[in-house]
């Protein structure tokens, strides 16, 4: 099996590493990509969704970028020990009638030894905003280094 570094157990440089890598993995919207980090048997909950396994998190992924159109995403490490971590998270996304919506949420993770993912637990609601409302303005893809992050927006 490869590694899939930083490794737990995490210092707080090596949890906002991963964290950072997450959160650009997302926004690369890549459901092949983005599952090679979770454990082949990894489980979820997203919302009120269960899921189990690498392709039901493809299916998922693709499933939520076919509704959630230019998506853009902020993650920021709330607190972390040993292989486990609690993250916040905003995404803005609109649909395709127009109308746009900024999610807030919380997952809890949690890594094997070889730093992939095999629990995740989101909570997640969306709030409609207006589109002048809108902060995650970065072209598609990962987050410049030097856009602000969650904190530093006031969110």
């Amino acid at each position: 099996m490869t590694d899939r570094p930083p490794l737990p157990p995490f210092t707080m440089d090596t949890a906002v590493q991963k964290v950072r890598l997450a959160e650009n993995a997302w926004n690369s919207r890549d459901p092949e990509k983005i599952a090679l980090a979770y454990t082949e048997d990894s489980r979820w909950r997203n919302r009120a969704e269960f899921l189990q396994g690498r392709e039901a998190i493809v299916a998922f992924l693709k499933r939520k970028w076919a509704r959630e159109l230019d998506y853009r995403l902020i993650k920021e490490l709330w607190g972390f020990r040993e292989n486990r971590m609690a993250v916040r998270f905003k995404y803005e996304w609109r649909d395709d009638s127009g109308n746009w919506f900024r999610a807030h949420g919380n997952e809890l993770w949690e890594f094997d030894e070889h730093g992939l993912m095999r629990r995740r637990e989101a909570s997640i609601n969306d709030a409609p905003i207006a589109e002048s409302e809108r902060k995650f303005l970065w072209p598609q893809g990962p987050r410049p280094e030097d856009h602000p992050g969650l904190t530093e927006l006031g969110l």
